[in-house]
């Protein structure tokens, strides 16, 4: 017999206090997961309440480098993803053979790796960065030295557009941001003339916006953000109007924080399966039965470890998310 959302909702309520859990949540997550999630964040955010958390049990709803990250941070707690079939097409896009390969092609080189990569890259990695941080990140490598980025070919333009570091960049993108490059921006700013235009930098049209390429992507004043900027961003503004080039997800967020405004999708369409894939029932399943844990082995997690600390350490503050999980 399926249960409603209320009785899931007060199931998940009570075995999470009884085993200590904390139910973290991407700002991707579908709206039933969000609602009862104790944080929602970016990849970043996430990753430092994974670092701060006290909770013995961490139920990651994301996609599975992420509960990877968690663990390796946290190795003395149980790491759950309720859905291990939840990847990301971003971190498929390099290997750590591929990457080994790359290396050995320019020695001396740092690597700085987006946080969208598997733990095997992660341990071939000198940084971590989110979209939120890479700037930072790069600004703190010495000029004189060679930056291998990877996977992601559009936050990589972008970064090297805002810091005018020369990059190597490898060539991956994320599926759902990439159809997003596909858009005229132009268009949706003549069809919502007072709306601010918010856009994730893995988004094709990001660079292109930048680079005020006329032809396709005709875009002026547009803010360029993680998915935690953006969220600051709309809290913060006087606007009332918003269209936003990422993951559809995050409208929810956006629209529950301020419901006296007007959130529109860039792209209808940029829905990430991935993400989807963690319901309430699968949630609930991975509480009451503890499974599904994600480890990732000792050696290679000493590996990982240090990129990641570095990201953390040149990262913002760790958030004071609202609580939402539903009493």
């Amino acid at each position: 017999m399926s249960l409603s959302t209320s009785e899931l909702n007060q199931r998940i309520n009570k075995l999470r206090k009884q085993k200590n859990a904390v139910i973290l949540a991407h700002n991707y997550q579908i709206p039933e997961i969000q609602d009862i999630a104790d944080y929602i964040g970016d990849s970043l955010g996430l990753a430092q309440q994974a670092a701060h958390t006290d909770a013995e049990v961490i139920v990651f709803c994301g996609v599975h480098f992420m509960a990877e990250t968690a663990s390796i941070i946290s190795p003395d707690k149980k790491v759950l993803i309720p859905d291990t079939e939840a990847g990301c097409s971003l971190a498929d896009t390099i290997n750590a053979d591929q990457l080994r390969k790359w290396k050995s092609e320019h020695p001396g080189a740092v690597v700085v790796s987006y946080v969208n990569t598997t733990a095997e890259v992660k341990a071939e990695t000198d940084y971590c960065c989110t979209s939120s941080n890479a700037m930072e990140v790069v600004n703190s490598i010495p000029e004189e030295k060679e930056i291998l980025f990877l996977p992601d070919k559009f936050l990589g333009t972008y970064i090297q557009i805002m810091t005018g570091r020369e990059l190597n960049i490898w060539d991956g993108a994320c599926h759902v941001h990439e159809k997003i490059g596909d858009l005229n921006l132009g268009e949706k700013q003549e069809e919502y003339p007072n709306a601010e235009i918010l856009i994730h930098p893995e988004c094709g049209c990001s660079t292109s916006c930048m680079l005020k390429s006329a032809v396709y992507y005709d875009c002026k004043d547009a803010h360029i953000y993680s998915t935690g900027g953006m969220i600051d961003f709309v809290n913060n503004s006087d606007a009332r109007e918003f269209v936003v080039a990422t993951e559809t997800g995050i409208l929810h967020r956006m629209q529950k924080a301020n419901p006296d405004k007007a959130f529109i999708a860039a792209n209808e369409e940029s829905v990430c399966e991935f993400m989807k894939m963690i319901t309430l029932e699968n949630l609930h399943e991975a509480l009451q039965y503890n499974q599904y844990e994600v480890k990732v082995p000792e050696e290679l997690a000493q590996k990982a470890k240090l990129p990641i600390e570095r990201m953390l350490a040149i990262g913002r503050e760790a958030p004071k998310e609202k609580k939402m999980a539903i009493k």
